[in-house]
Protein backbone atom coordinates (compact mmCIF):
# COMPACT_ATOMS: atom_id res chain seq x y z
CA UNK A 1 0.00 0.00 0.00
CA UNK A 2 1.26 3.43 -1.03
CA UNK A 3 2.09 5.87 1.66
CA UNK A 4 -1.09 7.96 0.19
CA UNK A 5 -3.82 5.15 0.50
CA UNK A 6 -2.17 4.64 4.20
CA UNK A 7 -3.37 8.47 5.01
CA UNK A 8 -6.55 8.15 3.07
CA UNK A 9 -7.62 4.87 4.76
CA UNK A 10 -6.73 6.54 8.10
CA UNK A 11 -8.22 10.24 7.87
CA UNK A 12 -10.18 11.91 10.19
CA UNK A 13 -11.11 15.08 10.52
CA UNK A 14 -9.05 17.33 12.91
CA UNK A 15 -10.32 20.60 14.54
CA UNK A 16 -8.17 23.43 14.98
CA UNK A 17 -8.67 26.38 16.96
CA UNK A 18 -10.54 29.53 15.60
CA UNK A 19 -7.92 31.76 15.05
CA UNK A 20 -10.79 34.67 14.97
CA UNK A 21 -13.44 33.95 17.47
CA UNK A 22 -14.24 37.65 17.91
CA UNK A 23 -16.15 38.25 14.83
CA UNK A 24 -18.17 36.06 12.96
CA UNK A 25 -16.73 35.34 8.71
CA UNK A 26 -18.05 32.81 6.08
CA UNK A 27 -15.35 29.91 5.28
CA UNK A 28 -16.32 28.18 1.80
CA UNK A 29 -14.36 25.08 0.23
CA UNK A 30 -14.63 23.69 -2.82
CA UNK A 31 -13.35 20.34 -3.39
CA UNK A 32 -14.05 19.75 -7.21
CA UNK A 33 -12.89 15.97 -7.46
CA UNK A 34 -15.28 13.98 -5.11
CA UNK A 35 -15.66 10.03 -6.21
CA UNK A 36 -17.63 7.45 -4.52
CA UNK A 37 -19.87 4.57 -6.00
CA UNK A 38 -23.03 3.58 -6.54
CA UNK A 39 -24.51 1.45 -4.00
CA UNK A 40 -26.53 0.04 -7.21
CA UNK A 41 -24.39 -0.43 -9.59
CA UNK A 42 -20.88 0.16 -8.52
CA UNK A 43 -20.45 2.73 -11.19
CA UNK A 44 -17.88 5.94 -9.65
CA UNK A 45 -20.05 9.30 -9.47
CA UNK A 46 -18.17 12.34 -9.43
CA UNK A 47 -19.40 15.35 -7.62
CA UNK A 48 -18.45 18.51 -6.09
CA UNK A 49 -18.51 19.11 -2.68
CA UNK A 50 -19.10 22.80 -1.34
CA UNK A 51 -18.77 23.76 1.92
CA UNK A 52 -19.76 26.91 3.95
CA UNK A 53 -19.63 27.50 7.40
CA UNK A 54 -19.30 29.91 9.87
CA UNK A 55 -16.68 28.83 12.76
CA UNK A 56 -17.37 28.83 16.33
CA UNK A 57 -14.68 27.47 18.40
CA UNK A 58 -12.95 25.35 16.00
CA UNK A 59 -12.23 25.38 11.97
CA UNK A 60 -11.45 22.15 10.01
CA UNK A 61 -7.71 21.02 9.23
CA UNK A 62 -8.01 21.38 5.66
CA UNK A 63 -5.56 18.02 4.90
CA UNK A 64 -7.53 16.34 7.35
CA UNK A 65 -10.74 17.37 5.18
CA UNK A 66 -9.04 16.41 1.89
CA UNK A 67 -7.83 12.94 3.08
CA UNK A 68 -11.81 13.10 4.83
CA UNK A 69 -13.03 13.21 1.56
CA UNK A 70 -10.78 11.21 -0.67
CA UNK A 71 -12.05 8.42 1.82
CA UNK A 72 -15.30 7.90 -0.11
CA UNK A 73 -13.71 7.33 -3.01
CA UNK A 74 -14.02 3.35 -3.14
CA UNK A 75 -16.99 3.57 -0.74
CA UNK A 76 -20.75 2.27 -2.50
CA UNK A 77 -23.13 5.15 -0.93
CA UNK A 78 -25.87 7.09 -2.74
CA UNK A 79 -25.39 10.62 -3.30
CA UNK A 80 -27.72 11.22 -0.22
CA UNK A 81 -26.00 9.62 2.10
CA UNK A 82 -22.44 10.94 1.12
CA UNK A 83 -23.78 14.14 1.69
CA UNK A 84 -25.88 14.30 4.80
CA UNK A 85 -22.79 12.07 6.44
CA UNK A 86 -20.00 14.82 5.57
CA UNK A 87 -22.54 17.08 7.00
CA UNK A 88 -23.15 15.13 10.36
CA UNK A 89 -19.23 14.39 10.95
CA UNK A 90 -18.12 17.81 9.59
CA UNK A 91 -20.85 19.27 12.34
CA UNK A 92 -19.77 16.80 15.17
CA UNK A 93 -15.98 17.79 14.55
CA UNK A 94 -16.27 21.32 14.58
CA UNK A 95 -19.64 22.15 15.92
CA UNK A 96 -19.97 25.57 13.63
CA UNK A 97 -22.56 28.57 14.03
CA UNK A 98 -23.53 27.57 10.27
CA UNK A 99 -23.02 24.89 8.19
CA UNK A 100 -24.13 24.07 4.79
CA UNK A 101 -22.96 21.28 2.58
CA UNK A 102 -23.70 21.06 -0.90
CA UNK A 103 -23.58 17.66 -3.24
CA UNK A 104 -23.53 18.56 -6.70
CA UNK A 105 -23.02 15.19 -8.39
CA UNK A 106 -21.89 14.99 -12.23
CA UNK A 107 -24.85 14.05 -14.43
CA UNK A 108 -24.96 10.18 -15.06
CA UNK A 109 -27.53 8.60 -17.58
CA UNK A 110 -28.81 12.19 -17.77
CA UNK A 111 -29.63 12.78 -14.31
CA UNK A 112 -28.08 15.72 -12.29
CA UNK A 113 -28.42 15.67 -8.75
CA UNK A 114 -27.47 18.19 -6.11
CA UNK A 115 -28.31 17.58 -2.51
CA UNK A 116 -28.03 20.53 -0.13
CA UNK A 117 -28.07 19.75 3.79
CA UNK A 118 -27.95 22.94 5.93
CA UNK A 119 -28.35 24.02 9.58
Amino acid sequence: MKYGEKEIQTARLEPWPNPCTERDYKIEITFPEFTCLCPRSGYPDFATIRIRYVPDKSIVELKSLKLYLNSYRSEHISHEEATNRIFKDLYQTIRPKHLRIEGDFHPRGNVHTVITVEE
